[in-house]
């Protein structure tokens, strides 16, 4: 049952984790609207609009949450011709004016949004002058729909600066990441530059002296493969450090990555110590797992679990995401073949998001 009410939950509005249940709370103000019968039962004409009326409303107000900007010029057009049509027969309708009013601070920027609330605002007392002149009807859009429409432009102007600063953030990883490559560039160039070089000159002379000095070819040729054998360490040595920061490393990295995304981060028991080897294969998989979490769940919230399971290292990286059924790509396939040779193993399974799960020998 949960599931389903999740997956329901989830095609009804966007992927926002800042979102979450407060839509459905909004829709207490539709008690509004139902007042009336209370104390009065609905005609058969009446009965058949309000059937009409409430799911076309439903549908306009989930779908709101997937617009954005001018997008939303038609669902305030929508409800104010609800509460319009409405208005003679039931001065509930006002509620289609505040609802309209709170999707209006999201139309654009501040004055842009001053309008178009001010516009509904406006819209509803006209249809007060000329149909509905019952204080119950207006009272409340004038104090309620200014208030909903304040409340949303200020949470839209946040949303924009928050946007902004993400925006602002993935610059500067570009950037990092960029200076990194150069780095990268740098250190390899010194590194194999000269070795290179080496191994070069060494191999030509040992090619003139193949049939005027047989032995000391040889001898060059044991120089060439012990200079090679020499420079591939190093460079083994160089890209381990670079591939990885460190399990702690990666965690804070992590960590800040899923905040930029809106993801929110749980993190249960602290990084395990490992081996310097063992420790840039888990720190690879945690890069990955999150990774595929920020880029292709759609989550709202993460979960990783460091602990101890019968001497073996034990990590899993589980998110509320969209989950499906795991396509093993070369992230993927990347994580199992590494942990593999470290004697480990990778779980990857569909539960309620997806649940990625790997064991490492300790």
């Amino acid at each position: 049952m949960k599931r389903w009410v999740h997956a329901i939950h989830r095609r009804l509005l966007p992927p926002d984790p800042k979102i979450g249940w407060l839509p459905y709370l909004w829709l207490a103000y539709t008690g509004f609207f139902f007042i009336k019968y209370l104390w009065e039962d609905a005609g058969p004409l009446e009965g058949v609009a309000l059937a009409l009326t409430v799911p076309a409303f439903l549908a306009i107000y989930f779908n709101a949450y997937w617009r954005c900007g001018w997008e939303l010029l038609p669902t305030l057009f929508a409800l104010g011709t609800l509460g319009t049509l409405w208005a003679p027969h039931n001065f509930g309708a006002n509620m289609f004016f505040i609802f309209a009013c709170s999707f209006a601070g999201w139309i654009g920027p501040a004055r842009r949004s001053v309008l178009a609330v001010s516009g509904m605002v406006a819209w509803a007392m006209a249809v007060a002058w000329l149909l509905q002149p019952h204080a119950g009807f207006w009272a409340p859009v004038l104090l309620f729909g200014p208030m909903a429409g304040a409340i949303c432009i200020f949470d839209a102007s946040q949303a924009r600066r928050a946007a902004a600063l993400r925006l602002s953030q993935e610059e500067v990883r570009q950037m990092a990441q960029v200076a990194e490559r150069e780095r990268i560039s740098r250190d390899l160039h010194d590194l194999l530059g000269h070795t290179l070089s080496v191994i070069t000159l060494k191999s030509e002379l040992a090619g003139r002296l193949l049939k005027s000095d047989p032995e000391r070819a040889a001898a060059e040729i044991r120089e060439v493969e012990s200079v090679s054998r020499a420079a591939l360490a190093e460079v083994r040595e160089a890209i381990t450090g670079m591939q990885t920061r460190g399990l702690a490393g990666e965690l804070e990295h992590a960590r800040i990555a899923l905040k930029a995304a809106g993801v929110a981060l749980t993190v249960d028991g602290p990084p395990p110590e490992l081996t310097p080897a063992n420790e840039a294969v888990l720190a690879m998989v945690l890069r990955e797992a999150v990774t595929n979490v920020i880029r292709h769940a759609q989550a709202r919230r993460c979960r990783i679990v460091f602990r101890d399971e019968g001497g073996d290292t034990f990590v899993e990286v589980h998110d509320d995401g969209r989950g499906g059924k795991p396509v093993a790509g070369g992230g993927i396939e990347g994580m199992r073949a590494r942990l593999a040779a470290a004697g480990g193993r990778l779980e990857v399974a569909n539960e309620f998001g997806m649940r990625l799960r790997a064991w490492l020998p300790g």
